[in-house]
């Protein structure tokens, strides 16, 4: 093959290996600590749809929250990886639940976001 074919293939095997990566990272594919290999089986499948819905979650915010990166002191990342997709879902989740009101009550109002945004950043990726 010629060399930009073989250039083109590994590109295209890259995103491949690169979520297999993320998701054993930040999953736990791969270290799974079931004692069957039939739970395990199941785990597997379970913890790559949840990678998909995370993504699609992620997809999903607003495109200023969806493009944020972590940049490291080492390295600067041109775009967001799994981790901050993840951390950005973490933050709206948690967002959400900051608002939720009683059913009960028809004039209820939603209490303010009561967590620093610094706090929320450093939790939602660590966590």
């Amino acid at each position: 093959r010629d060399p930009a074919q073989i250039v083109r293939w590994f590109v295209r095997r890259w995103q491949v290996e690169v979520t297999f990566q993320e998701a054993r990272s930040h999953l736990g594919i791969e270290t799974q600590r079931q004692w069957s290999d039939k739970a395990i089986a199941r785990a597997t499948p379970c913890l790559l749809a949840l990678f998909s819905i995370v993504t699609l979650m992620a997809s999903r915010l607003p495109a200023r929250k969806r493009r944020q990166v972590a940049q490291a002191a080492w390295y600067r990342k041109p775009q967001p990886t799994f981790s901050d997709a993840l951390a950005a879902v973490r933050w709206a989740i948690w967002r959400e639940q900051a608002f939720v009101t009683s059913r009960r009550r028809s004039d209820s109002t939603k209490v303010r976001f009561a967590l620093p945004d610094a706090w929320a950043y450093a939790l939602c990726h660590a966590a």
